[in-house]
């Protein structure tokens, strides 16, 4: 029953726009999020054909629930698995069940049908068509090999192929896998792989994490013992992978200011074995960046909030957006990415910085780049990759774009800003300077709207994380994380969030406090 009213609560908010479903399943702290995701979705993927069945049998009038609890009672009992409750709803349901089949059956002999999936909406129904995704898998470095990782699978009874030429080898049966054509250290596997019980998944040698995910830091590519800032880090799959390629020298400070995700991200990180990091729970825009701290900062990884509308597993409304309203979503997450973008730039000794969002969208992508560009002449684009096949629009033909059909990837977006030789940075603007976006029709910012740009209020939907854009969209399980820390903490790795040292040492700090304690109510305070 706990299940049903958790499903039928997010359901209710990710219906009416109060955060993308994975965020939501997350927040809920339910004991088993696989299970109750894979139910929200399926709800939600069938929720106009629910909709019609309720409507039709009256269930809403006869049985006093509401339309959400009754979609996801009413999916389970004639689509899912079975009703897996019992008590009121259980005998509610059973109840009710005749009448509910008896409608379902009527529906598909008026649409022609037979299968369930036939009575999807046609969008839907492509979409369940169309491309599956291969299941990416990235080497931890930091772990182990990628030759070590070839040959673990190998013994675990996948067959080799050896590295892949063109797209078309990335296209693979069951229990076969190739190194990837762009990315050293990716390995492609049949959609839907299942690793999550695998051993060098849980010890932390490989991440699961789209091949565009993966392609922010592989392109920022910074230097072993450089500085690196992560802007807006959380979940992590992409901090992970800078502190792979620095081989873990240097600092890797990286900053989010939701600290639960930013939690979630220690422990992956820790099982990730990443030592180089520094997080921090704050407001990006907050940072100054004249601070001696980030004096040689020289590379720069944002990746900010933004529509996720290149999540090919979020699952799309089938119903028709308001156009008006999404147009206005749009433009306050562009006009908060480009005040983003700009502060990013403010380092003094910036060499490099990597643009990129989970979007599709050229307000959240070209043009924001544009209005960047313009503002800060002192950087250009730097051509990416000549040999990818999906280029940014004209005429940032030298970004990437990556889509499910032209790339077998989540939807993305990415751009290369570099300093121009002999540019020197500009001071930090005042704080009553404006946004202005010309290329986006952004209006000027006011002081109200200004705190709905800040990471704090950026639309709930938007808050989405491109660092886990498996087809499943729960590789990283919370509760599966959270016990591993137990055991791992026994090797005093653990950082807080400020990068203090682990609980052995912190025990320590108590143990001389207590000492001090003592000696100072031994000796009496001087009055002055």
């Amino acid at each position: 029953m706990a299940l049903y009213a958790k499903a039928a609560d997010i359901l209710e908010k990710a219906e009416q726009k109060q955060g993308a479903v994975k965020t939501l399943v997350y927040d809920s702290k339910f004991a088993n999020v696989k299970q109750l995701f894979a139910l929200v979705c399926e709800t939600q993927k069938y929720s106009s054909v629910l909709a019609e069945l309720i409507e039709a049998t009256k269930l809403l009038k006869q049985t006093k629930v509401k339309m959400t609890q009754a979609k996801v009672l009413v999916y389970d009992l004639l689509i899912g698995q079975g009703l897996k409750c019992g008590g009121p709803w259980k005998v509610m349901m059973m109840k009710h069940r005749a009448r509910l089949e008896a409608a379902l059956a009527r529906m598909k002999i008026k649409r022609k049908v037979t299968r369930n999936k036939d009575l999807l909406p046609s969008g839907v129904r492509a979409a369940e068509d169309g491309v599956r995704l291969p299941r990416y898998v990235r080497v931890n470095t930091l772990k182990t090999t990628v030759d070590d990782a070839v040959d673990y699978f190998k013994r675990d009874g996948f067959a080799y192929l050896g590295q892949a030429n063109r797209p078309d080898d990335l296209e693979l049966k069951a229990k076969s896998f190739v190194r990837d054509l762009h990315l050293p250290d990716l390995l492609v596997f049949a959609p839907k792989t299942e690793f999550h019980e695998h051993f060098l998944y849980k010890a932390g040698h490989i991440v699961l994490q789209d091949k565009a995910s993966c392609l922010p830091a592989f392109l920022l590519d910074p230097a072993s013992g450089g500085h690196v800032v992560d802007a807006c880090a959380a979940p992590g799959n992409k901090t992970s992978h800078l502190a792979a390629i620095m081989k873990n020298k240097g600092k890797l400070f990286a900053f989010d200011l939701d600290a639960k995700r930013l939690s979630t991200m220690s422990t992956l990180l820790l099982r990730a074995g990443v030592r180089c990091h520094q997080l921090a729970n704050r407001d990006f825009l907050t940072v100054d960046t004249a601070d001696p701290e980030y004096k040689d900062v020289e590379y720069v990884l944002l990746d900010p909030s933004c529509s996720g509308s290149g999540m090919v597993c979020l699952g799309k409304d089938s119903s028709p957006p308001d156009q008006e309203k999404e147009q206005r979503r749009l433009a306050n997450l562009a006009a908060f990415q480009l005040r983003c973008l700009n502060h990013a730039l403010r380092f003094p000794r910036l060499q490099r910085l990597v643009y990129s969002t989970c979007s599709v969208h050229a307000e959240e992508n070209e043009k924001v780049v544009a209005a960047c560009l313009q503002q800060n002449p002192g950087f250009r684009l730097v051509h990416l990759l000549p040999q990818w096949k999906e280029r940014g629009l004209e005429p940032f033909t030298q970004c990437l774009r990556a889509s499910p059909t032209k790339t077998l990837t989540h939807g993305f977006f990415v751009a290369l800003l570099e300093r121009h030789s002999g540019a020197v940075s500009t001071a930090p603007p005042s704080q009553e300077e404006t946004v202005i976006m010309p290329s986006l029709e952004v209006t000027s910012v006011t002081p109200s709207e200004e705190a709905e740009e800040k990471p704090a209020a950026v639309p709930p939907e938007a808050q989405r994380n491109s660092d886990s854009e498996e087809e499943e969209m729960m590789e990283e399980e919370e509760a599966e994380m959270k016990m591993e820390v137990k055991t791992l903490q026994v090797e005093g790795q653990v950082k807080t969030g400020d990068g203090a040292p682990g609980t052995k040492k912190k025990r320590k700090k108590k143990k001389k406090k207590k000492k001090k304690k003592k000696t100072t109510t031994s000796t009496p305070a001087k009055v002055e």
